[in-house]
């Protein structure tokens, strides 16, 4: 089990976490990270969302209990003062022990590993450079011949 000093328990630091941390989903659980703030010196803490969707109450205990577990052996990955949130999906009653622990190893990489440029910044370079090649002022060097009147429908009637 994991230690009372590792686990979450105000409503407040998850609504925190999930509003603000990192995200990582796999098949069975997403998992959301909170970096810890300057030089914190607490235990890093984890909190368990396991929902109705997983299951009845006895599935969703078994399902929080494994996840607890897993967790255990590796809350030292973490920071101190860090903040860790698992959620559980609905495909977590059923998976194997060994594939929610490969899940939840994969999606605590993620998390962990800084990040290098990542995804919406990204996008939006994408985005700018895209825009500078259609108005004319990238790549060939040539312009596109301005337009010489306004073109119509051939069944429109035309207006004097």
């Amino acid at each position: 089990m994991l230690s009372p000093q590792h686990r979450m328990r105000q409503s407040a630091e998850f609504a925190l976490v999930l509003r603000r941390g990192r995200r990582a989903g796999r098949d069975g659980l997403v998992v959301g990270y909170l970096p810890p703030a300057a030089a914190a010196t607490a235990e890093p803490r984890v909190g368990f969302v396991v929902s109705k969707a997983v299951g009845g109450a006895v599935v969703r205990k078994r399902v929080q209990r494994r996840l607890r577990h897993l967790m255990r052996e590796r809350v030292r990955r973490l920071p101190p003062g860090s903040l860790l949130v698992v959620r559980a999906k609905p495909s977590s009653a059923d998976a194997a022990h060994t594939t929610l622990a490969a899940q939840l190893d994969s999606a605590l990489e993620s998390v962990l590993s800084p990040r290098g440029g990542g995804g919406r910044r990204r996008r939006d370079r994408e985005r700018a450079t895209s825009g500078r090649a259609s108005d004319g002022a990238g790549g060939s060097g040539a312009a596109e011949p301005a337009p010489t009147g306004a073109r119509r429908d051939p069944g429109e009637r035309a207006t004097p």
